[in-house]
């Protein structure tokens, strides 16, 4: 295929693309994932021509890269602002309606919410004044045309690296580096946005504040190690039987913030329950001794109905927990004005 652009050099001009690989790193936390995930890269090749698409499309087969592609501007467009859309763009200057500079202006307007998309602009444009205007739109690298296939793999290994980074210092910024869980400052902003969706859709969500019983007791017999351990496994447990969309975070110490949407009172204190008896199921081996545990939990619920703020809720489950602390730990207690007037016990 003769390209559009005319013929143009293989070789970075001086000075130009390094600067802009570590542009946007840290994204919001809807956007994080575990760096370790497997599909941390997916890719989207934007090609209008048919031969160029299946030539590049046929390495990234090859080489076992999760891709998509399409012909056109517009709709690369509306997969990348679909939701969970390839973070890596293989993308063609010359394109019709939407061309690759436009393409890319779009891409950098996209709301903050979501993980940064690594753009290599695919051109034989060889004017070094041409190569920064796509910078300056927002690509991050770029490849000469013909596309040779030792240089595209090596773009695509740089940017691998440089999502990687993202997802690495996203995860760090947003959560909990013993437990993996969200951090206080997250598990309060999700909290957050789901108060403003339970009003803006007039459904409930159930806030379950759940404290490890007698934890002081592990440290001091098996020793702090032994606490993170278990810290490190009642996480896990509190996560295995949650839905996709429920939200766990550690809140501080050994308490921990559970948020399930949509769901009542009698469903939210149930589900507690539930999660209540998997913690305190199995002992819990570290390689410093094995250690049973239990949780205690308070429960409240979001109504649109009642008003109150976020700081209000939190106070209603943790007046429920210590309610539940003061009757025998290893329990759930529902807000009540009774839990209200329960006194606050000892962790």
């Amino acid at each position: 295929m003769l390209d559009k652009n005319g013929p143009g050099p293989r070789d970075h001009p001086e000075g130009l693309g390094l600067s802009f690989l570590a542009r946007d790193l840290v994204k919001t936390p809807s956007a994080c994932q575990h760096p370790h995930r497997a599909d941390v890269m997916k890719i989207l090749l934007v090609e209008d021509s048919y031969l160029e698409r299946h030539k590049v499309g046929a390495y990234l087969t090859e080489w076992g890269l999760d891709h998509v592609a399409v012909g056109s501007g517009t709709e690369a467009v509306k997969l990348l602002e679909a939701p969970e859309p390839p973070n890596l763009v293989l993308l063609d200057w010359m394109l019709p309606g939407l061309d690759g500079i436009d393409v890319c202006r779009r891409i950098r307007k996209f709301p903050s919410g979501g993980a940064y998309i690594y753009i290599v602009m695919l051109t034989a444009k060889n004017r070094k004044q041409d190569l920064l205007k796509a910078m300056e739109a927002g690509a991050d690298d770029y490849l000469a045309k013909p596309v040779d296939p030792s240089e595209l793999r090596a773009r695509i290994l740089v940017g691998k690296r440089i999502l990687e980074l993202q997802q690495s210092l996203c995860f760090a910024a947003t959560h909990d580096f013993l437990t993996n869980l969200l951090n206080r400052a997250e598990i309060l902003a999700a909290l957050q946005r789901e108060f403003s969706r339970s009003g803006r859709e007039d459904k409930p969500a159930t806030v379950i504040l759940a404290d490890i019983d007698h934890f002081k007791r592990v440290n001091d017999t098996l020793g702090h190690a032994a606490g993170d351990e278990v810290l490190k496994e009642v996480a896990k447990r509190l996560k295995s039987d949650l839905r996709l969309y429920d939200v766990v975070g550690r809140y501080g110490g050994e308490e921990f913030l559970i948020i399930l949407p949509g769901c009542d009172v009698t469903v939210g204190a149930r589900r507690a329950n539930e999660i209540r008896n998997l913690v305190g199921k199995d002992p819990i081996q570290t390689p410093f001794g094995t250690t049973s545990v239990t949780v205690s939990m308070g429960v409240t619920v979001t109504s649109s109905t009642r008003d109150h703020s976020i700081s209000d809720f939190l106070h209603e489950a943790d007046v429920s927990m210590y309610a539940a602390k003061k009757n025998g730990r290893n329990r759930v207690e529902v807000f009540s004005a009774a839990s209200q007037h329960a006194g606050f016990g000892q962790g």
